[in-house]
């Protein structure tokens, strides 16, 4: 199994850890110390070496800070884990906020005082977070001073699990589209455009992405934890562990980059510095510890240069992901037929229920990983957004409540995300009401047809104006980036009310409403889409852009209040179906087939 059901928090040991935290800060002179979830390389996802913020407050969701002051502690996250951060941590110890990260700097400023001093590890924030917090707290006399060592890694000792050290594997060009040489040289255009001598790298996806390489280091991920700086001439250098470069990395990486010990990065940026070099970093991804080494007369602000190019889709990765899709729906469909079998006597468990998805995908003999923890909620758990089931929280599938299940696969020529959220037994009208209206937001995200220079932000209220006319809403955004047998949340690309992000021609990104009924029930529908180019529609002036589903699993039936919807959603749901049908048919056995034509028939 790639994943596990351990329990990873304990509320209960909270209280001790943070006491034992406060007597360190006491011995540093610190009067609170910022404790974030992202590592050094600031990615969303961290190896467990760099759980820190789950060691010390128990929170075990993938975004959040915390502050922990000499007689106060805060635990900052968002919407997707209101319910599960209560749960996780101690609220005697930490307060919880749901308000934006940002508003941080408004806490420390009410619960601290002129003179006092903020701890904070330097290769934990990026530069532009501690700009941030400096500009609103040093007016008040509050100082912001980097710690030497991780206060929570002295905490932790020896009980903290070690560095990752996955070996690096080669990532074919047939699968990749375009080689390294062909990437970094258009890296190094820019950087000639620009007038700068070198970038500095530090996002995980981006360097595997310009090095054709995939790793192991963090669960779930097929990324490699390292650095690179790509110089505006000559070969770009990678920072990592001599110890994952085998033979066959060895050879890829040799005409396109020196490889070096990570203990050298400091010497390189050193010599840049003294040189007088323009080094291009992104403030808002790199850590503050390159700022701080690059120092302000050398450093060039720019954007990760990787970051738009790695969005966009070569037709390989899209022909990768339109075949990952079609297979990985068809383990999908074979598993909702035997859920269909199983479910309806009450006797299977949220457990069983990912461990046989894994099955069914395994049985494709080209399953890498999974490409997140599986999202397996019953009933009340549903309603919980980003819910891991545990042997603790582990519950039955009861007739007559909802099963929410979100999954996705890596295979080495894509990457997949899927939701679907299925009746166990007869659904109440309620259930069919939030349901539809779900799923009208997905068919207007799916059907959308909008102009160039169309932002994620745009689109957004399309998948929200059904929920919203029947007093209902979500906490998170509508649809993230996807990576190409990379990480499955990926930017900058996003359907939120903070896709600011242009939308382009091959840009895959989640569409996936949902609601939450906290105590009862979650829903949520989720696709993969790919941006489409414009194109003049028939009758029309301008060209529009549009989506193409690649996603291919039924929507349940059962669910669906045909009263609530369009003529032209109709079609659209019955459409969908055919498609699903005719494409996964022959794949399938004989009895799975039966289950589809059923699942698939118009409504």
């Amino acid at each position: 199994m790639f994943q596990t059901f351990s329990h990873l928090s304990d509320p209960g040991a909270v209280a001790e850890r943070v006491a034992a935290v406060r007597a360190l800060m006491a011995k540093a002179k610190i009067d609170c110390l910022l404790v974030p979830r992202s590592d050094e390389h600031q990615g969303e996802y961290v190896p467990a070496c760099a759980e820190r913020l789950r060691w010390v407050s128990g929170f075990s969701g993938s975004a959040g800070i915390a502050a922990i002051a000499r007689k106060a502690a805060v635990l900052f996250t968002d919407g997707r884990y209101s319910v599960q951060a209560r749960a996780e941590t101690d609220t005697s110890v930490f307060e919880i906020s749901m308000l934006p990260r940002w508003r941080l700097a408004e806490w420390l400023g009410e619960h601290l005082g002129k003179g006092q001093t903020i701890g904070f590890d330097p290769w934990l924030h990026t530069a532009s977070e501690i700009a941030r917090f400096k500009a609103a707290l040093t007016p008040k006399g509050i100082r912001l001073k980097p710690t030497p060592r991780n206060l929570i890694d002295k905490a932790w000792g020896k009980q903290r699990p070690p560095p990752p050290s996955a070996p690096v594997i080669p990532q074919p060009v047939e699968f990749a589209g375009k080689a390294s040489a062909e990437k970094i040289a258009d890296i190094q255009k820019l950087l000639k455009a620009d007038g700068q001598s070198a970038a500095v790298l530090t996002l995980p996806d981006s360097i595997c992405w310009l090095f054709n390489i995939r790793g192991g280091d963090v669960e779930h991920n097929p990324v490699v934890l390292a650095f690179a700086i790509v110089p505006a001439s000559g070969k770009a250098e990678l920072y990592i562990d001599p110890a994952k470069i085998g033979r066959d990395a060895k050879a890829h990486l040799a005409t396109v980059a020196k490889v070096l010990p990570r203990t050298k990065l400091a010497e390189r940026l050193a010599a840049l510095k003294a040189q007088g070099k323009r080094v291009r970093v992104d403030l808002d991804t790199a850590a503050q510890w390159f700022a701080s080494s690059i120092g302000p007369a050398s450093l060039a602000k720019g954007s990760d240069p990787c970051i738009l190019p790695k969005a966009i889709k070569t037709s390989a990765e899209i022909d990768g992901a339109r075949a990952a899709h079609v297979r990985d729906g068809a383990a999908v469909v074979r598993y909702l037929a035997w859920l269909d079998d199983w479910a309806s006597d009450g006797t299977l468990d949220e457990i069983t229920a990912v461990q046989k998805l894994e099955e069914f995908r395994r049985d494709t003999n080209l399953l890498r990983e999974i490409s997140f923890a599986t999202i397996s909620g019953s009933g009340p758990n549903g309603a919980i957004v980003h819910y891991r089931v545990t042997e603790r929280t582990n519950r039955k599938l009861t007739p007559g409540e909802l099963f929410l299940i979100d999954s996705g696969a890596q295979y080495q020529d894509g990457t997949t995300d899927i939701t679907r959220t299925v009746a166990i037994g007869t659904p109440s009208d309620d259930m069919k009401r939030h349901f539809t209206a779900v799923l009208k937001g997905h068919i207007a995200i799916a059907t959308a047809r909008f102009p160039n220079g169309t932002r994620g932000i745009d689109l957004d209220p399309f998948a929200r104006r059904a929920l919203w006319e029947i007093g209902a809403d979500f906490d998170h955004g509508t649809g993230h980036g996807i990576g190409s047998y990379l990480s499955v949340h990926e930017g900058p690309q996003s359907i939120s009310r903070a896709g600011m992000t242009v939308l382009q021609p091959g840009m895959l990104i989640s569409n996936e409403p949902g609601y939450y009924r906290e105590g009862a029930y979650g829903i949520r529908i989720e696709n993969i889409v790919l941006v489409m180019a414009a194109e003049i529609p028939s009758g029309g002036d301008r060209p529009m852009m549009s989506f193409e589903t690649l996603t291919l699993v039924p929507i349940d039936r059962r669910l669906v209040d045909r009263d609530m919807m369009t003529a032209a959603e109709i079609a659209w749901l019955d459409t969908y179906h055919a498609r699903v049908r005719e494409t996964l048919s022959l794949k399938l056995d004989a009895g799975t087939r039966r289950w589809l034509e059923q699942a698939t028939a118009p409504i």
